[in-house]
């Protein structure tokens, strides 16, 4: 994960949270207060925050001393702890909502993105994220999906090309339209092209795609199609697909499978935070 890119947007969502000043706990605490927040995981699953909740207090407080007790990719358990954070006590409450915010959901997107890849169970096929993510939180969000055992699909639309339906609508023919970009990008973009049936398939392979994706295609046509694609182009399988189906999927030897469940329909992974305040320090 880009450190620079994390160190930015955690301070957009800290002038989001405390506006100029936490009026509650600034008129109660001062600087002198030590404590200690312990961070503890109420529910089993894959940790993912090491760097938010590292980044965020030494960001908000360099007298704030963190200390990890897990590493991102490991599996939590109820009341295991996480995390212990010691120093002032107003940096402490001050990072403790963005913090927990952001690791109960990178975390929530590890979990069932490692769950995929367990009920998946191939030793060929990778499961892969779309750009179905929250905006402004793409790049944590992707970073989870690595952490559960994912890959990552384009981060940006400038990263390759994806020709789908509305595109080949639009330039009359899957050739016409890879013929379109191929004359303007460079020789590192890739192209990847939507295909749902067989002519789709002919058609792609003929124009010598990079990736062929079938899109909402039943298992039965899988079959056919995949032996239509040779093994020099990446083939990619994507649609609605759900975890509880991925088995099914598993003997096609596919390269792909992508999901977009991944990062818009998730659950977070619950985690508690517990206070303990010191004496004012000298």
């Amino acid at each position: 994960m880009n450190k620079f890119k994390l160190e930015e947007m955690l301070k957009t969502f800290f002038i989001e949270d405390l506006g100029d000043l936490d009026v509650t706990t600034d008129y109660i605490f001062n600087e002198k207060d030590i404590g200690t927040l312990t961070i503890q995981a109420k529910e089993v699953g894959i940790f993912c925050g090491q760097l938010i909740i590292e980044s965020a207090y030494h960001l908000l407080d360099r007298e704030v001393d963190v200390t990890l007790q897990v590493e991102d990719g490991d599996r939590v358990e109820p009341t295991q702890e996480i995390a212990r954070i010691h120093g002032p006590v107003p940096s402490l409450l001050k990072g403790e909502r963005v913090v927990l915010n952001l690791i109960q959901r990178l975390s929530g997107i590890a979990t069932k993105t490692n769950k995929a890849v367990n009920m998946l169970d191939s030793g060929y096929t990778k499961i892969s994220d779309t750009r179905k993510t929250t905006p402004g939180l793409r790049m944590l969000e992707k970073y989870a999906v690595r952490v559960g055992g994912g890959i990552n699909h384009r981060l940006r639309l400038d990263d390759a090309v994806m020709i789908k339906d509305n595109h080949i609508a639009f330039a009359g023919s899957i050739s016409e339209a890879v013929n379109r970009v191929r004359k303007n990008i460079g020789h590192m973009v890739k192209i990847e092209v939507e295909a749902e049936n067989e002519q789709h398939v002919l058609e792609a392979v003929e124009a010598n795609v990079d990736v062929i994706m079938l899109d909402n295609v039943e298992l039965d046509q899988l079959y056919k199609l995949i032996q239509l694609i040779p093994r020099d182009i990446t083939t990619e399988l994507s649609g609605g697909i759900e975890i509880q189906d991925l088995p099914k999927y598993r003997e096609l030897n596919i390269d792909v499978i992508s999901m977009g469940c991944l990062t818009h329909q998730i659950e977070s992974l619950d985690f508690s935070a517990n206070h303990q305040f010191e004496k004012e320090r000298v």
